[in-house]
């Protein structure tokens, strides 16, 4: 029996170098790829000297979200516009799909409720993403919160959003849905 040492990796890198290259380089991807195709999707004229060679035909898909740190585009969060380009894109396409977001970390303070959020974050204005993510909700958008984050923050589920799961641990939820065949992805 080989045994595997999952620090090191080839040309002796760590594997944190290799797995901050492959997050840039997946959501390097699927950023083109959402924004490519939503533009084709949309009947967007072509551009003068742009002709897409591999276009994305997708019939089912299942994907994960790994949202475990802050990450905008100004003041919108990464992974809640990923969500929406991709959920609409499924619906236009007639892609039959699962889109499951698991927040964790240093973003599960996202799923909070007004008053929790408002207390984490030391805010007013009650949790502003509390719209995106409803709308996303009733498009089908699945909302998981990991249970260990909750408890290292004194979080209940009462603090949480209304239609958001708790999961035992978000990395063990990730592992297992990847087991389920869901892609990952961590915008």
């Amino acid at each position: 029996m080989t045994n595997y040492d999952f620090n090191t990796f080839p040309n002796g890198r760590s594997r944190m170098i290799w797995e901050r290259r492959a997050r840039r380089l997946g959501t390097g991807l699927l950023f083109a790829l959402l924004v490519g195709t939503q533009a084709i999707a949309e009947g967007a004229p072509p551009q003068p000297g742009l002709t897409i060679d591999i276009p994305a035909k997708v019939s089912a898909a299942k994907v994960v979200f790994n949202i475990s740190r802050p990450a905008f585009e100004g003041d919108e969060p990464t992974g809640l516009s990923f969500l929406r380009v991709m959920s609409a894109q499924f619906h236009e396409a007639g892609v039959k799909g699962r889109l499951v977001a698991v927040f964790h970390g240093s973003s599960g303070y996202m799923m909070l409720g007004d008053a929790a959020y408002n207390q984490a974050r030391k805010w007013r204005g009650g949790n502003p993403y509390k719209d995106q993510i409803a709308e996303l909700q009733a498009l089908g958008v699945e909302f998981e919160e990991c249970g260990k984050t909750m408890r290292d923050n004194h979080w209940t589920n009462r603090d949480m959003l209304p239609g958001v799961k708790i999961n035992a641990g978000a990395n063990f939820r990730i592992v297992e849905l990847v087991q389920q065949g869901f892609v990952q992805l961590q915008p």
